[in-house]
């Protein structure tokens, strides 16, 4: 285990529109504040998306499993930005859901707004992470780089 310290920082508040992504606006925000560590939730709706649910196996490189929908659906979500190579990158989780069927997992794919979604993002400042490629997974994992 690797661990680090940091402090709260600024608190910023943005409600996204019909058809934006979260990742985008989030990074947006997160390059034109300076902000390279934060905490991300989100709570809203859901137009289309494809989400990634899991591995396709649970050994060897890391091989996506998707799912799509395209219909209006309810996201709750949480997340985080860190530096990778150098940019503020998003890694957001969501359970996602429409009458009796529900997803749980990253809509890093694509996604796109239904109506509204609220995003709260908190700033962590002094938290020595960054995002870097993991050889063994394939993935760009979380890094601790000082504490």
């Amino acid at each position: 285990m690797d661990y680090t310290e940091g402090r709260l920082g600024r608190v910023f508040v943005a409600r996204l529109e019909d058809g934006e992504s979260v990742y985008e606006v989030v990074e947006e925000i997160a390059r034109r504040e300076k902000i390279s560590s934060a905490a991300v939730l989100a709570v809203g709706g859901m137009r289309k998306g494809k989400v990634v649910t899991g591995p396709q196996s649970p050994t060897g490189k890391v091989v996506p499993h998707y799912e799509e929908f395209d219909d209006a659906r309810e996201l709750v979500g949480v997340g985080t930005v860190f530096p990778s190579d150098g940019k503020p990158t998003l890694h957001f989780h969501a359970g996602i859901g429409r009458e009796d069927t529900a997803l749980v997992g990253c809509p890093r794919a694509g996604m796109s707004v239904y109506l509204v979604l609220e995003v709260i993002i908190i700033e962590l400042v002094g938290v020595g992470a960054e995002r870097a490629l993991n050889e063994a997974s394939g993935l760009n994992l979380l890094k601790i780089v000082g504490g």
